[in-house]
């Protein structure tokens, strides 16, 4: 449905709730009840394995809090490339290794605990072992410089190392008994028969190396693996084909229109145009219903005349102000049922690249140049 846009912001209230809404898809009570269940007995062990081990218990740091958030990671998300082994024992270490650093050589306790993360966290991205709890396991040892003193590197050994070796180890037997794979699949690792050719559904014609450039790309190493990305990719290809079917002006428009109505001020449509980087904007009336066009050039048109008015007679023509004076009437329209082909002669006009949607007199959306393009290379991608 259109919206009308008078350059308000009541429009990103509701973008606004949803970005602090959940953005996670809702999880199964079973997940949940197996995630839980697996922290609970990792724990656990963890705990009676660091008493059994002679730990010094009066120094309360043989059971660190940074332990829950990766029990966490470890039973909860263990596709995340925060929780695979390397980066979970790796970078609970160098935390820890970091901490106890700070402890022995900075005084002030603000400057230590600031100093202690923000050195973790450098030291996690350089031996590529980001895990969010190493900078608590940093931070609780900035935070208890006694009992650092009293530890010296034990503390990274045990509890540090050696617990988070534990909950590692018991995240892989967990995740085998329970049916999922900790840690997750490489790339190269073999597939479902034992050869090295992935599973169909992600025999992509990508090699590792761009999977990788594309999570890079797009900030999402840290998110999301290769494999899994090869996975997805392949799933949402199966999908898609699955709702293959000859495309028309329905399946690529924009539906989610900002219009005008004729008496919206030119400045109003200027910034609308500077805001959304808009090409066209349509006017509508009451109801949707459509009147006419207005495209960018009409405006910068528009706005020379006007200045050699000015020029030529000291005020500025009548009625100049409004959208309806610089809106097209006569430009190509089409309904949602029309097909690709019949789109092509009325978007190669020279002036305006965008043509209305209509049904009934009102519009339903705008399909632009770029619209048509990029649903005719997916057409060919397909086809090849």
């Amino acid at each position: 449905m259109c919206r009308p846009n008078q350059g308000g912001n009541m429009g990103h209230l509701p973008r606004v709730w949803r970005a602090l809404g959940p953005a996670i898809g809702p999880g199964s009570s079973r997940e949940a009840l197996r995630a839980g269940s697996g922290a609970v007995l990792g724990l656990l062990a963890v705990a009676l394995v660091m008493a059994a081990a002679g730990t010094d218990l009066r120094l309360g740091l043989y059971m660190i809090a940074p332990f829950g958030a990766s029990a966490v990671l470890l039973f909860a998300a263990p596709n995340s490339p925060l929780a695979q082994p390397w980066s979970a024992v790796v970078g609970n270490a160098a935390g820890a290794l970091v901490g106890v650093a700070a402890c022995l050589a900075v005084r002030d306790p603000g400057l230590r605990i600031a100093l202690a993360v923000g050195l973790a966290i450098v030291a996690m991205i350089g031996l590529r072992a980001v895990h969010p709890p190493a900078g608590a396991v940093a931070m609780t040892a900035a935070m208890n410089p006694e009992a650092i003193r009293a530890l010296g590197l034990w503390f990274v050994l045990a509890p540090v190392t050696l617990g988070t070796v534990m909950l590692v180890a018991l995240a892989i037997a967990y995740a085998r008994a329970t049916g999922r794979h900790y840690p997750f699949r490489h790339f190269d690792d073999p597939g479902p028969h034992g050869t090295t050719d992935p599973p169909p559904a992600e025999r992509l014609g990508l090699s590792e190396a761009e999977l990788e450039n594309i999570l890079q790309s797009y900030r999402q190493s840290l998110n999301l693996g290769v494999e899994d990305l090869a996975r997805l990719i392949g799933a949402a290809q199966l999908q898609a084909a699955s709702h293959a079917r000859p495309e028309d002006a329905a399946s690529i428009m924009s539906r989610d229109l900002v219009t005008v109505t004729p008496e919206t001020g030119l400045d109003v449509v200027a910034d609308l145009f500077a805001r959304h980087d808009f090409h066209t904007v349509p006017v509508v009336e009451e109801g949707d219903r459509y009147l006419g066009l207005i495209c960018q050039i009409d405006l910068i048109r528009h706005a020379r005349q006007q200045v050699q008015a000015r020029a030529g007679r000291g005020r500025a023509l009548p009625g100049s102000g409004r959208a309806a004076t610089v809106m097209r009437r006569n430009v190509p329209l089409a309904r949602p049922d029309s097909p690709l082909a019949a789109l092509l002669p009325l978007l190669s006009g020279p002036d305006c690249d965008a043509v209305p949607i209509l049904e009934a007199g009102r519009l339903r959306g705008i399909v632009t140049q770029t619209d048509l393009i990029a649903a005719l290379t997916r057409q060919s991608l397909r086809a090849g």
